[in-house]
């Protein structure tokens, strides 16, 4: 490197250090709001930023970031970063190609294209065609493509969009043939898809939002729609809706025959109720099923008579039962495939068999059996990592991706009948993969509980205690964290880090019992666990408190969140991403009621309320202590976690942190929770946090 520019890296590292040092944050005004609570005062005197859309709260939005992107664009090397990550991501990425009314489809990115094209393909191997572009829906790549439907004959399909990454969906019909909108348009549609059925096609939503209050305001009674092609969408007929529950979630969903319905009620447990009903029944009604939702009931097929659930009622780690269509009810469901020890996570059938994956210690194994339930043979995989099929119940055609840390999604053609995988599609990233490995230890939580974790790393590693370390958890929700391949963590490895990622309780990882233990009044277990990670890796000489740099997005922006409040002392750096930070009011924003079932509301009782309060991230933050480096991150468009939580936690850390560490809130702009975030913008939001951790954690980029 020459001289001069090794000046100038030195020159741009000592601004930086000044600038943190002197670091002087926006003015957030504070009000006296107070709230009661079974006669506890508790005060939020940052309650107007609450209101995303005054004037006041755009004006602070944009003074916190000056601060915050004038930080980052200082770090010296944020820009080598940024380019690294873009030769990283630029690799071919194609899913599993999949079968529908008598074409082939597939889902690819050149790249770096904001969002993947859909192409279509009259036979499997054949010359891939564009069948959706959804680049062409922006300018800048913020129209996403959530999912399609083709209607049974093949004549229609329905595209489902979300713009800009809020929840909210629209719904458009185009010609399957020559691809052109038939002009049937639907607003205000919400966690649905399109079921067709005859000509036209089932979906759900809402009524239309109050104006300037669509991101915030709380949802409730959700309404399944059935809307008829070629008509207005204030012609469709209201199919169901129930009142009395306005916080609850209804979608329907049909066979592929149209012969079958099942509608899906959740929203007040872990899992949903079922009701089916006969379409070849003149007049037929919608049966229930079940009358649990503290237990998943997922119908994976329909053959004949027998429907074929996946369930954890009556087995927390999850089994395959049986149903008939002509008596349904859960009482008269026989078992197929009994309990084990290892979690039954995902359940299909493929050309008349059954493939079921089981998660063993956060890691996969997929078994075929027959139709009624024996066992043929294990799937041998490539490594241990993740796996997800595809394929259709009257299909040969069968495929799978395998990915692990260090292996990108790869997929895999398999032949069922001969137990034989041959690979279909393996990605070309631009890193040199036998460099890296990864390994999996177990580690005791604070009451003794045996916890899992994954650790990647360069090869040669040296337990000296000075290795920089990105912690990563979620801990909640029945969400297993197995192992997944991203682009954006190699900068980080190839610089020397460690990626860990915590198996905590509130998880699947181990069936139900794992996830009530991190759930509610247990939710503290989810803490410790990260904690005591943390205790190990530095017990164990990975790494020590200087040098640990913890991160998560949503619950595990709770969780992050939670730890650099309760323990400041063990974290250097902390990226709490779009959390759950006021844990006393979450439940009165769009959907936020939705997740009582694992945390419990202040509404509840004295004692709940206390508990939360004991850990909520905005409620625990002390003046005078000093904190983490902090970047919050969180969006304009997050209709799912509002960005009220992020912009009152870092108003509040800002008035309370001691230190010359940076406390910063980076707040992007027409961009939700991260579902269909463009790729653009998802490389400028990675190379600023990876920026920002390893600057503070005293890493220089290799």
């Amino acid at each position: 490197m020459k001289k001069e520019t090794l000046g100038l890296l030195f020159a741009a590292a000592a601004s930086l250090n000044s600038m943190a040092q002197t670091m002087v944050y926006p003015k957030t005004p504070k009000d006296n709001t107070v709230d009661t609570y079974f006669g506890v005062q508790v005060a939020d005197p940052y309650r107007w930023l609450e209101n995303d859309t005054s004037a006041a709260t755009k004006a602070w939005v944009e003074a916190e970031n000056e601060v915050t992107f004038g930080y980052l664009k200082k770090i010296p090397f944020r820009e080598r970063l940024l380019k690294r990550l873009r030769e990283l991501q630029n690799y071919e990425r194609v899913m599993a190609p999949f079968y529908r009314k008598g074409k082939w489809y597939c889902y690819k990115n050149d790249g770096l294209q904001n969002q993947s094209v859909l192409y279509r393909m009259e036979a499997l191997d054949g010359e891939q065609r564009v069948f959706l572009d959804p680049n062409k829906l922006s300018d800048d790549g913020t129209v996403a493509l959530k999912r399609t439907s083709i209607s049974k004959d093949g004549r229609y399909t329905a595209c489902v969009i979300s713009r800009s990454g809020s929840d909210w969906s629209e719904i458009y019909v185009i010609d399957t043939k020559s691809g052109q909108p038939t002009g049937d348009h639907i607003v205000w549609a919400k966690f649905t898809g399109a079921a067709w059925r005859g000509d036209g096609f089932y979906y759900s939503g809402y009524d239309a939002p109050e104006k300037g209050k669509e991101f915030s305001n709380v949802n409730e009674t959700h309404k399944i729609f059935y809307h008829k092609i070629g008509t207005p969408q204030s012609d469709d007929q209201l199919f169901y809706q129930n009142p009395a529950r306005p916080k609850r979630f209804y979608t329907v969903g049909l066979n592929d025959e149209e012969t079958v319905m099942f509608l899906s009620e959740s929203g007040d447990g872990n899992g949903e109720d079922i009701y089916v009903g006969d379409l070849r029944q003149p007049n037929s009604q919608l049966i229930q099923m079940t009358d649990n939702m503290d237990c998943f009931h997922t119908p994976i097929a329909v053959v004949g008579d027998k429907i074929y659930i996946h369930t954890n009622e009556g087995a927390p780690r999850g089994r395959l039962m049986t149903a008939d269509l002509k008596k349904p009810g859960v009482r008269d469901w026989k078992e197929l495939v009994g309990e084990k020890e290892e979690v039954l996570s995902s359940a299909k059938m493929i050309d008349g068999r059954l493939i079921l994956t089981y998660s063993k210690d956060a890691s996969d194994h997929a078994y075929v059996y027959t139709a009624d339930g024996r066992l043929m043979h294990e799937v041998k995989l490539p490594a241990v990592g993740s796996v997800s099929f595809s394929g259709k119940k009257d299909r040969k055609e069968c495929f799978y991706t395998f990915s692990s840390f260090t292996v990108p999604g790869t997929i895999y053609r398999y032949d069922i009948d001969e137990n034989r995988s041959t690979l279909y599609r393996s990605p070309k990233v631009n890193f040199r993969q036998g460099d890296f490995e990864s390994r999996q230890i177990f580690f005791k939580s604070k009451d003794g509980t045996r916890v899992p974790m994954f650790l990647t790393y360069k090869k040669g590693v040296k337990l000296n205690g000075k290795n920089p370390v990105y912690l990563y958890g979620y801990g909640g929700f029945n969400i297993s964290m197995t192992p997944s391949f991203s682009a954006t963590r190699i900068p980080f490895l190839e610089s020397g880090g460690i990626y860990v990622q915590v198996n905590l309780r509130g998880g699947n990882e181990y069936g139900e019992e794992w996830h009530v233990a991190g759930t509610k009044m247990q939710k503290q277990n989810v803490f410790d666990d990260f904690i005591s990670a943390a205790e190990w890796l530095i017990a164990n000489k990975y790494t020590s408190s200087d040098k640990i740099a913890i991160v998560g997005g949503s619950n595990g922006g709770l969780l992050v969140g939670a730890c650099m409040t309760q323990r400041p002392d063990l974290f250097r750096v902390a990226v709490p991403r779009v959390g759950v930070m006021d844990m006393l009011r979450y439940h009165k924003f769009t959907i936020g009621w939705n997740w009582a079932s694992d945390y419990g509301t202040s509404d509840d009782s004295p004692e709940m309320f206390c508990y939360l309060k004991g850990y909520s991230p905005l409620h625990n933050l002390k003046a005078g202590t000093e904190y983490p480096a902090t970047l919050v991150t969180t969006a304009d468009h997050d209709d799912r976690v509002v960005p009220a939580h992020s912009f009152k936690f870092a108003a509040t850390l800002q008035e309370c942190h001691k230190g010359d560490r940076p406390v910063l809130i980076r707040i992007d702009t027409k961009s939700g929770h991260g579902s269909g975030k463009p790729i653009a913008k998802v490389l400028e939001e990675q190379a600023d946090i990876y920026a920002f951790i390893m600057q503070n954690l005293g890493m220089k980029m290799k």
